[in-house]
């Protein structure tokens, strides 16, 4: 009789649960530890396992891309506390391995916690820095628009308001229909009579 194959649902379980122990294992190097003790524990204690960590990192509410890495944490935790054929015991009972089990799972958790903490003081940090920045450069441009509308000709703040924009002086020329060196000269006299009005009052002009 053929043997049916397994299902690709258990499959993937397999794997999971494969790559989580392997990752684990791989975390203890080459240490000489006791035969006992870094004997691969069976599929179902780890499954077991698995599904507890799941649900206490679901309880406090940890970002789900980060399950699997606080889960092998602990897994790794284990490998080094506790002897591998004594994983099935530790969903069951009050014992001293199981008390072990959960200061694991309390500490990966605790520690995952405080990063993602420092992560957003970080960022808040950052959006505040970046929000300072935006402030202080849109009150200097209301400071030159507001300098610009009271000493410049309408001729002068368009010309200044296309050289911001990215025209070279021959482009604005053409628009205007003035002379390239007339375009130049206006330029010249709006940027200089705006930088002392700056200057004078505390702000400065870029050219």
């Amino acid at each position: 009789m053929k043997t049916p194959n397994p299902s690709p649902r258990r499959s993937r379980r397999h794997y999971v649960v494969a790559m989580l122990l392997g990752t684990a294992l791989s975390a203890l190097g080459t240490s000489t530890a006791p035969a006992a003790q870094t004997a691969a524990p069976t599929v179902e204690a780890v499954n077991g396992l698995s599904r507890y960590c799941t649900a206490c990192w679901r309880n406090a509410r940890l970002p789900a891309d980060c399950w699997n890495d606080c889960t092998q944490d602990v897994l790794s935790r284990l490998l080094q506390r506790i002897p591998a054929h004594h994983w099935d015991r530790l969903l069951q009972g009050e014992g001293a391995e199981r008390q072990e089990f959960l200061r694991a799972i309390d500490a990966v958790k605790k520690r995952t916690q405080r990063g993602l903490k420092r992560s957003v003081q970080l960022n808040a940090v950052v959006a505040d820095a970046r929000g300072d920045q935006e402030r202080e450069l849109a009150s200097e441009r209301e400071a030159v628009d507001r300098a610009a509308a009271e000493l410049l000709t309408p001729r002068q703040q368009r010309i200044l308001q296309m050289s911001f924009e990215g025209w070279a002086v021959q482009d604005i020329a053409e628009a205007m229909q003035l002379p390239a060196e007339r375009v130049s000269d206006e330029k010249y006299k709006a940027i200089r009579r705006l930088r002392a009005h700056l200057c004078r009052s505390g702000g400065e002009l870029e050219s």
